[in-house]
Formats: structure tokens, sequence, C-alpha cells
């Protein structure tokens, strides 16, 4: 079955760096478009970030535009999410989603950025 497994969240300070990775098994990771979602406290969970499955980044949230940047290594069957630029808004859970449509979330990574 579809397995999803994030890392790479942590605290940084505003305007720090992380790097999020999503590593993905169950399914051939090379044919399909890959997202990442977050749900920040008390909000609806929205989608951040999109991959097509040949590596070509879409559908990024207004908010993170310039900022984050979504990529994929197909033969490492890994998704990744670069965010610079970090602001307190962006403290949230960051969760992988994928393969897209019918995929599934993984469990989460936190994100919190707080001076």
């Amino acid at each position: 079955q579809v397995q999803l497994v994030e890392s790479g969240g942590g605290l940084v300070q505003p305007g720090g760096s992380l790097r999020l990775s999503c590593v993905a098994s169950g399914f051939t990771f090379s044919k399909y478009t890959m997202r990442w979602y977050r749900q920040a406290p008390g909000k609806e969970r929205e989608l951040v970030a999109a991959v097509t499955s040949s590596g070509r980044p879409i559908d990024y949230v207004n908010s993170v535009k310039g900022r984050f940047t979504i990529s994929r290594d197909n033969a490492k069957n890994t998704v990744y999410l670069q965010m610079n630029s970090l602001k307190p808004e962006d403290t949230a859970v960051y969760y992988c989603f994928g393969p897209v449509p019918v995929g599934s979330f993984g469990q989460g990574t936190q994100v919190t950025v707080s001076s």
C-alpha cells in the first residue's frame, strides 16, 4: 500500500530555512504528481505546492511564492520542500500527499517558526 514518510521539520527562527523530505513507497513514484499540504492550528489543511511526475513545480499557494521550492528525485522516490525566509505564519504540520489524485497523506512533520 501507499506509504509516505515525511521528515525535516523542526523549530526555526523567522527568516530561517528548512528542507522537508518525503520518501514514498507502494506505487510507481516516477509516474505521478506529488503535493505538499500544511495545516496550522485551528485552520483547514491547505495545498502548499505540487510537482509533476517530470519535476515541474505547479500550484504554489500565493503566500509561499518566491520563498518555497518543491522538487523531486525519482531515483530516490523522494519529494522535497525547500522553505526559505520562513515566517511565523508558516508554522504548521506539513504533509506529503500522493500519488495524485487517489493517494494518501503521510503522518506529517511539525514546522514551528518562532523567535
